[in-house]
């Protein structure tokens, strides 16, 4: 595949002329006068990067027009530090255009893919490479190009945010109760289980009280993040009360809600 050519060619970036090349997909864009943008990608060697795009809203711009956000190919842009925007000075798209432009045919499967980049970008630090996490999110979105069914879009979504937890050093423990230690299986089929946030995992129903910041999971919910293969067979009200699990949690990592989630809560219930 040509993304896959993309990959192998830039896995290590080149720097000459203190210039470099890499991998990436665009996460956020801003415009910065009304010819130049702030575009902020994340590349699979040099990690999350800010740069200027001089000139990229001109008809002829070097970029071949306007950036859009999800767009991925090869990129070329000045060494950066935390103090200085980066410049960009090439932009060639693995496909020959806006390879995962947001298409509104689709709102919810448009608003699943702004709302990962969202969480990408507050997730991650800038010049922090995360190589297995730019595959994934690369991943994801090629899983998306074909305009799965809700409930195929929401456990595609569970599993990347899973993922970014996983690859950020917050990989919540789901297996067994993060406080005693009892491991999931061994509950009672009847047994209650919550979630919390400031525990980073489950907590069973003897320890909950000790955590006022908690949620209740049910059975299914409870089954399916303990044993992940199960997301596929859940039903899609299952797979809801894991997704909203999810934005409770990243609202709580980030003590403020993702912009995109009240789109995606709002459209689950639909």
């Amino acid at each position: 595949m040509k993304c896959e050519a993309y990959l192998e060619r830039d896995a290590k970036y080149e720097i000459r002329d203190m210039l470099t090349k890499d991998s990436a997909i665009c996460i956020r864009t801003v415009d910065f006068s009304e010819t130049s943008q702030i575009v902020t990608f994340f590349a699979r060697a040099a990690g999350k990067i800010s740069a200027i795009a001089k000139g990229s809203k001109r008809p002829k711009s070097p970029f071949d027009g306007t950036i859009e956000i999800l767009s991925h190919g090869r990129i070329v842009f000045s060494d950066s530090t935390k103090e200085k925007l980066a410049v960009l000075t090439e932009f060639e798209s693995a496909y020959g255009g806006p390879s995962f432009s947001p298409t509104r045919s689709n709102l919810f499967v448009l608003n699943c893919r702004l709302f990962a980049a969202e969480l990408l970008d507050k997730m991650t630090d800038e010049h922090d490479p995360h190589p297995a996490l730019f595959d994934s999110f690369l991943q994801f979105l090629q899983n998306t190009q074909n305009t799965p069914q809700k409930h195929e879009m929401i456990t595609l979504l569970i599993l990347f945010q899973l993922t970014l937890l996983k690859e950020v050093g917050l990989q919540p423990v789901l297996s067994y109760c993060v406080n005693c230690k009892t491991r999931y299986e061994k509950r009672d089929a009847r047994s209650d289980f919550y979630f919390s946030s400031s525990a980073n995992g489950l907590i069973c129903r003897d320890c909950e009280a000790s955590f006022p910041d908690k949620i209740r999971l049910s059975k299914a919910a409870a089954n399916s993040l303990s044993n992940l293969k199960l997301l596929a067979e859940s039903q899609e009200k299952t797979l809801n009360e894991i997704e909203k699990f999810l934005v409770y949690h990243f609202t709580e990592l980030l003590n403020r809600p993702p912009k995109m989630a009240k789109h995606i809560l709002r459209q689950m219930s639909l």
